[in-house]
């Protein structure tokens, strides 16, 4: 790499006894950059789905030219995650991080205040490609710090609490959209409908990114080396089965990465394959959400907002107790734990979309009301916060897993791969697919989608748990373990 982008050099070892205090203050350091830096690209990740109704009630566009628009975003993160993981795995993520943060919030800024960002499906198309590129910045170098700062019988947990930063981020859109409908209200005196807001959806979020970027830039280190530590391994006296310091310790040739730890992997392609479906789902009720909840169930922007940020809400205690389970009951077999939760997610989806929305002659009764004062609409917030609390997990074990799969400095490439999987296939049909469904066929139509990919997901899960296992075997038939 070249310029601020190079990895910092490694530097003299510090004297032995100040390792342990400066080890443990800078972890937790790099770990409050990662968290809160990942936590801010989430601010405008998904943003974008919260204006859609805007958009259709301003008839600017119709569900199957935004499903056209929003594989833009899916296209474009999913090669950059796998492109720019090759780059992270061999640049500084002090820098790398907050820039690709940076560039994501302009993109989003523009779209909101510029009028020609979404003049057209091609020039709208156009920007949400290149903030997905950029977005594709975000977790590769969090994979990277993850792997040289924490060791492999930490991890699981330490990924699990990492991996609820999107949610938190991912809750910041849907409290800046409340945030702009009390704006509206206080200055017009009637309550906003989306189309008012849906603005506000986009340079709201967009703006919190770029300030956010600079304390991410000044909190980040690189490796533990390039603060006079040890690698992590020989401090905790942790060692991977495979390990070797030459391979762990010492950067790989682009060839070694690609070919010998990605392209070869047995299992990392059936774990890759398994995310498209797992990404179906995650965002095929995020992305739709707002548009089936106001469309189908009558509810109005503030109710899709709360149904929206409770839905990452959720997630936070989901995403932890999975990786609990995974570490602590099933001893790190990822494949049995994403198997399970796969399954109650699935059913979960199902039954939101057999909930009955409240029927046409109650709606006089109801309106007004809160969506805790309508039964058929509270029903509908749980199933979106069960389904929010189960999805995540999985998508936070295949990355686990991506990492584990991989020596350090083949990591995020590794996490990467998988990721290309996910967004190509699993978003790109959720956006496309999906609202195509929904469009010409209905809602039932975009449902059977979502249900098909979590039936698929379940299967390769369950091919993934028994590849888990034979792979573990082989490995202690080498390493004599």
């Amino acid at each position: 790499m070249f310029g601020p982008f190079k990895p910092a050099p490694h530097i003299a070892e510090l004297p032995a006894d100040k390792i342990d205090a400066r080890y443990r203050f800078l972890r937790w350091q790099v770990f409050a950059g990662i968290f809160f830096g990942y936590a801010a690209y989430y601010f405008v990740r998904a943003n974008f789905d919260l204006a859609q109704k805007g958009l259709i009630e301003a008839g600017m566009y119709n569900k199957a030219e935004l499903g056209i628009i929003g594989t833009g975003a899916g296209l474009a993160y999913g090669l950059s995650k796998f492109f720019m993981a090759s780059i992270s795995d061999r640049s500084n993520p002090k820098v790398f991080l907050p820039f690709g943060l940076l560039l994501s919030g302009l993109c989003m800024t523009m779209m909101g205040l510029m009028p020609w960002a979404t003049s057209g499906i091609a020039v709208m198309f156009i920007m949400i490609f290149l903030n997905g590129w950029f977005q594709g910045m975000g977790w590769p170098p969090c994979g990277r710090t993850m792997v040289h700062w924490w060791s492999k019988s930490e991890r699981g947990s330490i990924v699990s609490i990492w991996n609820t930063a999107h949610n938190l981020g991912g809750m910041v859109p849907g409290a800046m959209v409340l945030l702009a409908s009390a704006v509206y209200f206080s200055t017009h005196g009637v309550e906003a409908t989306a189309k008012d807001v849906w603005q506000q959806a986009l340079y709201y979020p967009g703006i919190a990114a770029m300030v956010a970027a600079i304390p991410i830039y000044l909190v980040m280190k690189d490796t533990p080396q390039s603060c006079g530590l040890p690698p992590i391994e020989k401090w905790r006296n942790d060692y991977p089965d495979d390990y070797n310091e030459k391979t762990y310790e010492h950067d790989l040739s682009t060839k070694d990465i690609f070919v010998t730890y990605v392209l070869k992997n047995r299992l990392l392609w059936y774990i890759a394959i398994a995310n498209v479906f797992v990404y179906l789902i995650r965002y095929g009720v995020l992305k739709w959400s707002p548009v089936y909840l106001g469309e189908v169930k009558h509810f109005n922007i503030k109710g899709t907002a709360w149904a929206y940020t409770i839905y990452e809400l959720a997630a936070i205690p989901g995403t932890l107790l999975c990786g609990w389970v995974s570490d602590k009951v099933f001893k790190g077999k990822r494949g049995l734990t994403g198997f399970i939760f796969m399954i109650l997610t699935t059913a979960a989806v199902v039954a939101l979309w057999l909930n009955p929305a409240t029927p046409e002659h109650e709606l006089a009764q109801y309106a007004g009301h809160a969506w805790y004062e309508n039964p058929y609409q509270l029903m509908d917030f749980i199933l979106m916060t069960t389904i929010g609390f189960l999805i995540y997990g999985p998508v936070m074990l295949i990355g686990l897993h991506a990492l584990e799969l991989a020596p350090k400095k083949a990591a995020g490439t590794s996490a990467g791969f998988t990721g290309l999987f996910g967004y190509l296939g699993g978003t790109v049909s959720a956006s496309a697919v999906v609202g195509w469904a929904a469009e010409y066929y209905g809602w039932d139509g975009g449902f059977y989608v979502m249900i098909a990919g979590g039936v698929l997901a379940i299967l390769l899960m369950f091919i993934t748990m028994v590849e888990e296992s034979k792979h573990k075997a082989r490995l202690e038939d080498h390493y004599g373990k």
